[in-house]
């Protein structure tokens, strides 16, 4: 199919270049560790707006995100469409997840209605029947058709139900099964640019799975096997290495070159840290995640992969200012917040 001029991938790719260059990174996010409230990082963030509670910050810059994506969809043909416009299914997993722990616990739709992002019409859930569904078959039954609910009702279909941690998970496999689905259908030079970025986050998805699932919650193997995101290939022969792990510091061995480069010698096994905090292995995983990122924004240039690679970094700052926003209202001063933040050198990640 021919591009039209509003529809030219080239159009939208430069723009993204330019908007690339006003992101909250390197010497402007050093300046804005420096403000002192949360009101001032929104002024800084969305000039002339006044919002002075993370949480409304935090939202602000989640639907930004939404409808940044939403409105690249335009300039995009079929196959490429098709893989970005699954980006905004993340959201909707998340409102899905957020009801879905309403429903278990009996929170009513007023309480829960300010936690969900507003997403465009295709994707809107209904909650008030989700909320108000007998079992969590039929909660699973009145989500939309597609990967997420099939994995959530195959899991359900078990004689003992699962708990809370494997039904969101269940949700969270359907939503990476169907985002290398699309992947696989991107042309061969652009889908090559892109794989390292979705096998990196299926990988921390199956990392975090069995070492929660496994280590902390103690559930045996089997019940987490049917959340794999795949079966076969590169995918998995590494979850059939990870659910080999016979404890967490094997687990860390198999993520190496994975899930993270190289670690600092604080988060290695035998290194002089007497335990892990699973928080600093998924910012080494999430360091990748943004390398890979940046990878894939310069070597695609004016493909779809730049597209793929600019919302990977944007979904990269926006955690960075929704951690920055927490240490304001925190009064976390410039430098603790500054550690918190991605990128971080070796003698950052060693003190968060």
């Amino acid at each position: 199919m021919m591009r039209t001029s509003s529809s030219d991938l080239d159009y939208l790719t430069t723009r993204l270049h330019a908007r690339r260059s006003r992101m909250a990174e390197a010497e402007r996010l050093d300046e804005l560790c420096r403000l002192r409230s949360v009101s001032e990082l929104a002024r800084a963030l969305f000039p002339g707006t006044e919002i002075s509670a993370a949480t409304v910050f935090q939202r602000r810059l989640v639907q930004t995100l939404i409808s940044e994506i939403s409105s690249c969809l335009k300039h995009l043909e079929a196959e490429e469409q098709d893989f970005i416009a699954w980006l905004l299914v993340r959201f909707q997993v998340e409102n899905a997840k957020v009801l879905l722990r309403a429903f278990l616990n009996q929170i009513r739709l007023e309480a829960t209605e300010p936690l969900l992002l507003s997403l465009p019409p295709g994707l809107r859930l209904d909650a008030p029947a989700l909320l108000s569904a007998k079992s969590p078959a039929d909660f699973a039954a009145l989500l939309p058709a597609g990967s997420p609910r099939n994995r959530l009702q195959a899991l359900l279909a078990h004689p003992r139900e699962p708990q809370p941690f494997l039904l969101e998970a269940a949700l969270d496999a359907g939503y990476f099964h169907e985002l290398l689905t699309r992947h696989n259908r991107l042309p061969g030079g652009e889908l090559e640019i892109i794989k390292p970025l979705v096998a990196q986050e299926i990988n921390l998805f199956e990392f975090m799975l069995v070492v929660r699932g496994r280590f902390h919650f103690g559930l045996p193997a089997e019940s987490l096997l049917p959340l794999r995101v795949f079966g076969g290939g590169e995918l998995g022969a590494w979850f059939d290495r990870l659910m080999a792990a016979p404890d967490l510091s094997a687990a860390v061995n198999a993520g190496d070159g994975v899930v993270w480069d190289p670690l600092p010698p604080t988060l290695r096994p035998g290194g002089p840290s007497a335990a892990w905090d699973v928080s600093d292995l998924e910012a080494a995983a999430w360091q990748r995640y943004l390398r890979l990122a940046n990878s894939a924004f310069r070597r695609s240039h004016n493909g779809v992969g730049a597209v793929a690679g600019y919302f990977a970094v944007r979904r990269m700052e926006i955690a960075n200012l929704i951690t920055l926003s927490e240490c304001l209202r925190l009064g976390v001063d410039a430098a603790g917040a500054r550690e918190r933040l991605l990128p971080r050198s070796e003698r950052e990640v060693a003190h968060v």
